[in-house]
């Protein structure tokens, strides 16, 4: 009897398959959206699997995957590396979509937050920011691919794959933050995780203190970030972090003050509120220019393969004529092959060298393949002007034109960091490329012309030589073109030189003439760079990235700074070793709608209630092992405590004996899932483990007072008033393995996956069916 009523207590939850993996697991998130689980494994490659376990795909970065975390709306996931880079990642395919250097060193945090609410106007009313652009252009071109490639073999996107196009269509998504903390103390923000808006430093933050009637400020010293996240409103950003929590006074009084005892765990609350009363005007700056970006990036692309494809047509062609120049000097001539040429053109005898390089050396067969080289590789690059190059610059002159009209509206748009004079500049400089792009056509069809007219004489000459009958309507010639060839292009390259970047700093030249018209048109307004002319493509290009730098680098700096630290809560002590495992401590941060108080649309950013959940330490605390602290209400600041909330609430739960957490994750409606490992195992056996949810709502919180003592740890308060869970009290699933974190749990979906030691993954239903209890009968 006492056996039967074991089972229907230890089995409330529905096994829903238990398969082999690979490879161990170290992180694992499931998708928010969809049924599809993301994994990394130990030797960092990321699988992707639906609920029934089938793979869709594995990729592998080739760096240490350190953090995970998917888009909001389950269509994108978001990959920390070691080397601090950040990277999204299709959820189709897998597929690279866009990689951001936001840090220096490992991202050991991803949270991804969407604003939960519609967009409102200062009034009230819904506010939906209409991206214009499609109404005037078609869709924006994408990177030409490199020339010998098939796709696949680059990181340019083919024709066929819409999934930047659908990562950048900001317009049709929520407005979403994506946050990334590094274990050095560094927190980046992006908006729609393409375009950074922010970046602060905890180090940098003075938190006031947590001593009761004192103005003074703490500091956190060697401060390391282990995980971030954002409220569902935008307004708050919880950090989990260690360090030693220190009076910002002196240094040497700093010293004296810091013991060893003062190195812990520690919440931070960040005021990031800025997103949310500004979630418009970021919505709309972000949407313009990241779009930018992604078009500044096609140009670059087109200029670099234009660059490829001319130097190749031209080393084709100088390889074929440098040899006249060698028969010149062995015939014992003084002449340049220019001269050669029109001394041939002037109907002069041909001279020996000139005979024996086009009819041997060269031949009819070589003109037409140089010739194919030539004019092939000129249409090339016209055709890349005509459906990327150009396309790109277009669109981008509109944007910057939209975003110079949003700069003008100093009210809403000054106090995100849009400033009018950068973005002029930008402006600007955005029209220069268009009038280079102009300039770039134009030389590049004269260049072609006379290529093509050079070859046809030269055909001709050739078929003379041999005594050949020419036809004369299929090579045709000008002879002034042919002149104008050889004094200024045989060897000059103007297409070439358009397309680089000097190092030394090399201008046009540019005829007096031109220049006084330049200085003239200015003075009619529109633009004031009289030196434009004086420049290359690229050099233009180089410099309109520069000013799109320093233009969005304002709104970043100005949002870095509104971003403040609105409180600190030392949480309890680490040992001196635990720095590099702390990463380990078990921990959880969520939010929840706080149903208890109605709450006005002006104060909309603060009906969430923070739940807290880590595992402390054993040497934390004497008297307190195998403890897990739960704590609520920490972004509640004094004026919302006046308002009826209430202020920081505590518990701690004590593990079953027997037992010891090797995960936990927060569930919906305020629960908490444990995962447990049995202490004891023999040599026969590895060992059981459970799965247990608490209902953290039932839980008897103790308010928490601001302590008298800078050392004194809050949660020592609660040391006589520990919850200790009885198994038999609690929902708990037995797990026939011993199990290791990671443990992810779906709030979304209701299910859960463990992760046994032996190279196994077990998904329980969380969600309990009344049919169950009867089946379990």
């Amino acid at each position: 009897m006492e056996t039967d009523e074991e089972e229907q207590r230890v089995t409330p939850f529905q096994l829903q398959f238990d398969k082999p993996v690979a490879s161990q697991i170290k992180i694992a998130e499931w998708n928010p959206e969809k049924d599809l689980l993301a994994m990394v494994t130990e030797d960092s490659k990321i699988l992707l699997h639906r609920f029934n376990w089938q793979r869709l795909w594995t990729i592998s970065p080739g760096k240490c995957i350190t953090s995970l975390c998917w888009r909001p709306d389950g269509k994108a996931i978001a990959v920390g590396l070691e080397d601090g880079t950040v990277s999204l990642h299709d959820v189709e395919n897998g597929k690279l979509l866009r990689s951001l250097k936001s840090h220096t060193v490992a991202v050991v945090s991803l949270n991804w937050e969407e604003d939960g609410q519609m967009t409102r106007d200062e009034y009230g009313s819904h506010s939906v920011y209409e991206d214009r652009t499609s109404r005037f252009f078609p869709p924006p071109p994408r990177v030409p691919r490199m020339p010998g490639l098939v796709s696949g073999e680059t990181g340019f996107m083919d024709d066929s794959e819409d999934s930047f196009r659908e990562l950048s269509n900001s317009s049709q998504q929520r407005f979403n933050i994506l946050c990334s903390g590094d274990k050095d103390g560094f927190i980046c923000f992006s908006i729609f995780g393409i375009f950074p808006i922010g970046k602060i430093n905890i180090h940098n933050f003075g938190a006031a203190s947590p001593l009761k009637n004192t103005e003074a400020e703490c500091r956190l010293l060697n401060a390391s970030v282990y995980k971030v996240a954002l409220s569902k409103d935008l307004c708050h950003l919880i950090v989990m972090c260690s360090g030693e929590l220190i009076e910002d006074r002196e240094e040497s009084e700093n010293r004296q003050m810091t013991e060893p005892g003062m190195h812990g765990l520690h919440c931070i609350v960040l005021d990031t509120s800025i997103f949310w009363k500004r979630k418009s005007e970021l919505h709309q700056v972000a949407q313009q220019a990241s779009n930018i970006e992604e078009l500044a990036e096609v140009i670059r692309s087109s200029i670099s393969v234009m660059h490829k494809e001319w130097s190749d047509a031209m080393r084709t062609f100088h390889d074929k004529f440098d040899s006249l120049s060698n028969l010149i000097v062995d015939h014992g001539l003084q002449s340049s092959p220019q001269e050669e040429f029109l001394s041939l053109l002037g109907g002069a005898r041909t001279s020996p060298a000139v005979h024996q390089f086009l009819v041997n050396s060269l031949g009819e067969v070589g003109v037409k393949r140089v010739s194919k080289a030539v004019c092939g590789a000129g249409k090339e690059l016209q055709l890349i002007i005509l459906n990327h190059l150009q396309p790109a610059a277009e669109i981008i002159a509109f944007r910057m034109g939209e975003l110079r009209g949003l700069s003008r509206w100093r009210a809403r748009y000054q106090g995100i960091g849009l400033d009018e004079t950068l973005i002029n500049n930008a402006t600007e400089k955005a029209g220069m490329i268009l009038v280079q792009v102009e300039r770039f056509i134009r030389v590049l069809s004269s260049v072609l012309q006379q290529f093509s007219n050079f070859f046809n004489w030269l055909l001709k000459c050739i078929k003379l030589l041999n005594s050949e009958p020419s036809d004369h309507h299929l090579l045709l010639y000008n002879s002034e073109l042919v002149v104008i060839f050889l004094k200024f292009l045989y060897d000059q390259d103007p297409v070439k030189q358009l397309l680089e970047v000097s190092e030394a700093d090399e201008s046009i030249e540019v005829g007096l003439e031109t220049v006084q018209r330049v200085r003239e048109l200015v003075q009619f307004g529109g633009f004031s760079d009289c030196e434009h002319l004086q420049r290359t493509l690229a050099k233009e290009f180089q410099q309109m990235e520069s000013s799109f730098k320093e233009a969005f680098q304002m709104p970043f700096t100005t949002i870095s700074r509104k971003i403040v630290c609105e409180d600190s809560l030392p949480l309890c002590p680490l040992p001196p070793l635990s720095a590099s495992l702390s990463t380990s401590i078990p921990m959880s941060v969520s939010y929840y709608e706080d149903a208890s108080h109605s709450v006005p649309h002006q104060t909309r950013q603060h009906m969430f209630l923070d739940y807290i959940s880590f595992h402390i330490p054993d040497e934390s605390f004497s008297g307190m092992e195998n403890c897990i602290g739960i704590v609520r209400g920490i972004m509640h600041d004094s004026s919302i405590v006046k308002r009826g909330y209430t202020s920081v609430e505590a518990v701690l739960l004590c593990i079953p004996v027997g037992y010891y957490c090797v995960d936990l994750s927060l569930y919906k409606e305020s629960q908490i899932v444990l995962l447990l490992n049995e202490t004891t195992t023999t040599s026969e056996s590895a060992g059981d483990a459970c799965m247990m949810i608490v209902q953290a709502n039932d839980l008897p919180f103790v308010s928490i007072t601001r302590s008298t003592s800078l050392n004194y740890w809050n949660l020592h308060q609660l040391k006589d008033s520990v919850v200790h869970l009885q198994m038999e009290n609690e929902k708990v699933r037995s797990i026939p393995h011993s199990v290791i974190a990671p443990l992810a749990v779906s709030s979304s979906r209701g299910v859960a996956c463990v992760f046994a030691a032996r190279k196994r993954a077990l998904v329980y239903i969380l969600e309990e069916d009344e049919d169950e209890v009867s089946d379990s009968e």
